[in-house]
């Protein structure tokens, strides 16, 4: 399976933007974040029996003065991938081409079937740090039964969707993409199967969940989303006695 990662350039004001605006997370505290996720995503890939495709957004897709005007979009996602995997020699980089979110992981998803005759393809999202090499595998080996395969995530969304067909991707992304993937593949006919859950750290029950899962994990002696987990520890975050984000000196 060719996994495609679509990767947003660690800017401020750019990365994590929900979570800024909703929870105590500051704009630089959400790059440390999402940089770190990046890193976990990009390991459990590489650890994997996938190819890696990192799909980075480029200064054309993004909004006016997201990014600075001597910044390099490009050239800050290789740098974001050589952090995480130190040689990446074996990882394909590619800008994205669209005017949304839906149009560019289904340029791409197309494209790669379509025009490159990839086999299958997942679109694994940046931002589920939990994800491991088991899930990936496991998704891959889905897409031999299904058609479509679909990963649930916080907030009725996905952290990925496996293809062996294109569908018609329009509007995807821009809403519930769980329901919509769903639907989108009933109506080209084909068969869907489903991952396990896994949250994002896109919002804060999404972050909350991740953060209790890696504290379990510690407690059992079962590491995962080291660099997140480290990060976090590094912020001070953690899950408070009603299920909500707090800080370290709030408890």
């Amino acid at each position: 399976m060719l996994v495609v990662v679509p990767v947003d350039p660690p800017s401020e004001g750019v990365v994590l933007s929900s979570l800024v605006e909703t929870t105590s997370v500051t704009e630089s505290e959400a790059v440390a974040l999402y940089e770190a996720a990046v890193a976990d995503v990009l390991r459990a890939v590489d650890a994997s029996g996938g190819d890696l495709l990192l799909n980075y957004r480029d200064r054309e897709t993004m909004p006016d003065g997201a990014v600075p005007s001597d910044a390099d979009p490009e050239a800050a996602v290789r740098a974001l991938a050589t952090d995480a995997l130190g040689d990446v020699e074996g990882v394909r980089f590619e800008r994205q081409v669209g005017s949304s979110r839906s149009a560019r992981v289904g340029n791409t998803v197309t494209h790669l079937l379509e025009r490159e005759d990839a086999g299958t393809v997942g679109v694994l999202e940046p931002t589920v740090p939990l994800v491991g090499r088991a899930e990936i595998d496991a998704a891959s080996m889905s897409l031999r039964r299904y058609d479509v395969v679909i990963g649930p995530s916080s907030g009725g969304r996905t952290y990925f969707a496996g293809f062996t067909e294109p569908i018609d991707f329009t509007d995807v992304y821009e809403g519930v993409a769980l329901s919509t993937l769903a639907g989108r593949a009933g109506d080209a006919g084909l068969d869907l199967g489903f991952s396990p859950f896994l949250p994002t750290v896109t919002s804060e029950s999404g972050l909350c969940a991740t953060l209790a899962e890696i504290e379990a994990r510690r407690v059992a002696e079962r590491p995962g989303a080291e660099a997140t987990a480290a990060v976090v520890d590094d912020l001070g975050l953690g899950v408070g006695s009603e299920g909500a984000l707090e800080r370290a000196k709030d408890r």
